[in-house]
């Protein structure tokens, strides 16, 4: 495997209407990190690259599913999601500009 750097260990934050919910109601935030990261790796990345300080780290870890397509089959892959309880007083925003931006009118 390659070294873990804190840039590889968070791939993309995972945002959902369930997701949207834990930040508003538990401060926590969601992300799909890489399988082999741990807690203390999720927590110094998070820690570093969004300047928060975390609170707790959660991990679960989801197997891929079975997937075919006429005969051949296959199989997506396991993947690993971090849920991440932040301090009081800390905040992390994903579209922190969207509102600013204007919706493009239809004619």
């Amino acid at each position: 495997m390659k070294t873990k750097d804190i840039h590889s260990i968070l791939r993309r934050p995972l945002v959902t209407e369930k997701s949207t919910a834990q930040k508003e109601t538990s401060n926590q935030v969601v992300f799909m990190v890489r399988r082999d990261a741990n807690k203390i790796e999720i927590r110094q990345a998070v820690e570093r690259l969004l300047n928060v300080e975390v609170k707790a780290v959660n991990t679960v870890v989801y197997r891929g599913k079975s997937k075919r397509v006429g005969k051949s089959a296959g199989q997506r892959p396991n993947w690993k999601k971090a849920i991440v309880t932040l301090a009081a007083g800390h905040d992390v925003e994903f579209f922190a500009n969207v509102d600013d931006v204007e919706p493009a009118v239809a004619e």
